[in-house]
């Protein structure tokens, strides 16, 4: 099997090989380049020791010396080149205690995650795949490199990652390797909130959101998201629903574009349920201002996972407002707009279409024509440029200073009630109107 490898890693390849040392692509580049995707980056394996390719390479940053990569830099670019290693025990299940270099390509290899991450390329020895990862590429299997409770054991985010593979690659779990999620998915409680908030990311914008039911089926999301599994286990028995919680979520995840904000918001949108679940005479279940509830559920979970302050607060927005009652008025949108701001409203309709979607076909129909009818209308406001915030207004406090009103919160008063005019009829939105209503105020 022959890679086409880029000019840069050809040149550090040589370079290494011209001065006696064994050098391979590894790892994620050879996988994608057989799977024929364009490698995100390019890392580099080989027979010398850290301090032999510093001395080979002009430009080289000790990026993680101390386990044997060293990063080469060409240009703008950079190359992680990493000695032969054999790690020892892994105590806290992330970090090895020790790593030890060795000559020996088979033992580097046996010691990574899985079998299609453990493959390694140079056009001299061609493709070197001793764990037969090729194989289970063409089977579409995830399948840990050797004895899967031992790699686990050796970092537990493996598990996480196993799933997170999957659901890229719309591949299977080895059988082996879930049982072994399964007996040690607790050990995740060692990893940090930021590696598993960067692989969860990574799984629900894959093409397979969806395969989170394995992560609960395994017991992953029980350690990482115990809210996702009290959906998973609570009921949905009404006309406008033909899923469980849970179920209509994974669904729901899979009906919106890959994009990390929107996946999030539908992950997050229903988690207020279990909380607010009421159930009538009749066996029919509510759940009354969950909206609410899951608003303040998704800003302490994300703020457990370390998510950066601008995805928090966009995806809490998702959440409130995914219910949010617009009227099918061009007044009544630009409220809307008004309330949820703009950046937040724009991504509503892609949030009801997918939540819609994921519901039973009662009236489903009717609901998305309500939603296209609304979307239909802010396009219109918005090549009208309507004033829909007090910055669009066609005063300002300074305005209304100049008019004699004295500065305080009366201005602010002033100008709410303007803008309240402004959003029922946006032809009042002129200086002249406004400062004759202001009088008037």
């Amino acid at each position: 099997m022959w890679i086409q490898l880029p000019d840069k890693v050809h040149k550090i390849i040589d370079t290494l090989e011209t001065a006696g040392y064994e050098a391979y692509a590894v790892g994620g580049c050879v996988r994608d380049s057989i799977l024929g995707r364009d490698p995100d980056d390019w890392d580099i394996t080989t027979s010398a020791k850290p301090e032999e390719i510093k001395n080979l390479f002009p430009r080289t940053v000790d990026t993680g010396i101390k386990h044997g990569t060293v990063t080469v830099l060409f240009s703008r670019e950079s190359f992680e080149v990493t000695t032969y290693r054999i790690d020892g025990d892994y105590e806290d299940g992330r970090h090895p205690n020790e790593v030890t270099f060795t000559a020996n390509l088979r033992e580097d290899l046996r010691r990574r995650d899985f079998t299609i991450n453990a493959m390694a390329y140079n056009d001299r020895s061609g493709l070197i795949d001793i764990f037969e990862g090729v194989t289970d590429i063409k089977n579409q299997v995830i399948r840990c490199v050797g004895n899967a409770e031992e790699r686990f054991g050796e970092d537990a985010l493996r598990m996480l990652r196993a799933v997170r593979f999957s659901a890229q690659l719309g591949y299977k779990i080895d059988e082996a390797t879930r049982k072994a999620i399964q007996k040690l998915s607790p050990n995740l409680q060692k990893i940090s909130a930021e590696r598993i908030q960067i692989e969860l990311v990574k799984l629900v914008t894959s093409p397979h959101p969806d395969y989170l039911r394995t992560a609960y089926e395994t017991g992953i999301t029980a350690q990482i998201l115990p809210e996702f599994d009290l959906c998973m286990k609570t009921p949905q028995r009404h006309k406008h629903h033909c899923y469980d919680v849970g179920e209509h979520i994974l669904h729901s995840m899979t009906a919106v574009e890959p994009d990390k904000v929107l996946r999030l918001g539908m992950l997050f949108h229903d988690i207020g349920k279990p909380q607010t679940l009421t159930v009538d005479a009749d066996g029919t279940t509510h759940n009354k201002r969950h909206p609410y509830e899951g608003e303040k559920i998704t800003r302490k979970v994300m703020h457990r996972l370390k998510f950066d302050n601008d995805t928090i607060n966009k995806v809490t927005k998702l959440v409130l407002y995914h219910d949010y009652d617009i009227m099918p008025t061009e007044a009544g949108v630009r409220r809307a707009i008004n309330r949820m701001g703009e950046d937040i409203f724009c991504m509503i309709f892609a949030v009801r279409r997918a939540d819609i979607s994921a519901q039973s076909s009662y009236m489903r129909e009717e609901k998305l024509a309500k939603a296209a009818y609304i979307e239909e209308l802010y396009k219109k406001i918005l090549s009208r440029q309507d004033a829909v915030t007090l910055k669009d207004l066609a005063i300002s406090g300074k305005d209304l200073i100049a008019e004699g009103i004295q500065p305080g919160k009366r201005i602010g008063e002033i100008l709410a009630a303007l803008l309240e005019k402004v959003l029922e009829d946006p032809g009042l939105n002129t200086r002249e109107i406004l400062l004759k209503l202001s009088k008037e105020l």
